[in-house]
């Protein structure tokens, strides 16, 4: 059993649950992006596979106008995982309000009229959205850790 196969199949089963109902904005998106920097020593997959699996579910789930700033906003994910010492609560949370800040601006900028005005009232409804990001930014990377220690303790060959 190959280390790369064993985190690749549980980025695939994360991400795998954006094509069920769920709560708003309650995605895997940082916690596979932070994840796949903290646990593949290939950088390039790193960066690339939560890229992928977006495109591959997007269009299955639809593309829209800020998909680029939603995909823009999981390289900077990735990056601040990169540049993380370790992955704890801070990192992730500085993930949330990455993706909150530019996946909005996109909003405001496709969607609303581009005053100040307009970018206040914008970023003040996305707010509620906001908590899901967090909880599935937090629930999502733990449970991909966690799944992946268990894994290791019980196949210690992963771990090399």
């Amino acid at each position: 059993m190959s280390r790369n196969l064993v985190i690749i199949a549980l980025i695939f089963l994360a991400v795998v649950t954006r094509l069920f109902p769920h709560p708003p904005n309650f995605t895997p998106i940082a916690g596979m992006a932070l994840f796949a920097v903290h646990r593949f020593s290939d950088k390039k997959l790193a960066f690339s596979l939560p890229i992928f699996c977006m495109i591959v579910t997007d269009v299955f789930i639809g593309f829209s106008s800020i998909t680029p700033f939603v995909y823009l906003s999981i390289i900077g994910i990735s990056c601040i995982g990169y540049f993380s010492k370790k992955i704890n609560n801070v990192a992730i949370l500085k993930s949330s309000l990455l993706f909150f800040g530019i996946s909005n601006f996109g909003v405001w900028l496709l969607g609303y009229p581009n005053t100040i005005a307009g970018f206040i009232s914008c970023y003040t409804l996305a707010l509620p959205f906001f908590v899901n990001t967090v909880l599935g930014d937090f629930f999502f990377y733990h449970a991909l850790n966690f799944s992946f220690n268990k894994i290791e303790k019980r196949y210690p060959a992963l771990a090399t």
